[in-house]
């Protein structure tokens, strides 16, 4: 897979968050409602990225910078948003290597850890972030209270 950054409203981009939000329907009865704006994910305190299959949109990930959310003993944050990858494509690898790539350019900007919220009707999701370091930690943002709603840390820098 070939990641390439690209602004959340790029058509590739915007094509994977709306099969994400259908994922979310299917398995939640809902959208995600966590407001996002689009300069969430600009530089310096952002990245949007989606992954290629040749010249196939296949994943998306994301990162913004997070002060307000402190992990591990830093507010030093930056918190992953929109991991996706297609259906055709799951179980391959994609969603690890896309993390790693989320990681590490969250690190390079100066993140100390990455934190991230999912759900539990995303097993496969949590076993990832687990089998990948992650720990959990305290809610957070827009879901903090909700019972379906999982969050988790790892220190990156």
């Amino acid at each position: 897979m070939q990641i390439r950054r690209r602004p959340i409203t790029h058509p590739d981009a915007a094509l994977l968050v709306e099969q994400v939000q259908e994922e979310y329907v299917e398995r939640y009865g809902s959208r995600d409602d966590t407001p996002i704006e689009p300069g969430y994910f600009d530089p310096p305190d952002g990245a949007f990225f989606v992954g290629y299959d040749a010249r196939t949109p296949v994943a998306t990930g994301a990162w913004r910078r997070r002060s307000d959310v402190p992990a591990l003993g830093t507010t030093d944050t930056a918190e992953i948003k929109r991991m996706y990858v297609v259906r055709g494509r799951r179980g391959r690898g994609l969603a690890s290597q896309m993390l790693a790539h989320l990681e590490q350019t969250a690190a390079e900007a100066g993140a100390e850890v990455v934190v991230l919220e999912t759900g539990l009707r995303q097993p496969e999701a949590i076993a990832m972030y687990e089998s990948s370091g992650y720990t959990p930690i305290p809610g957070f943002g827009y879901y903090r209270a909700a019972a379906l709603s999982r969050c988790f840390a790892r220190r990156i820098g």
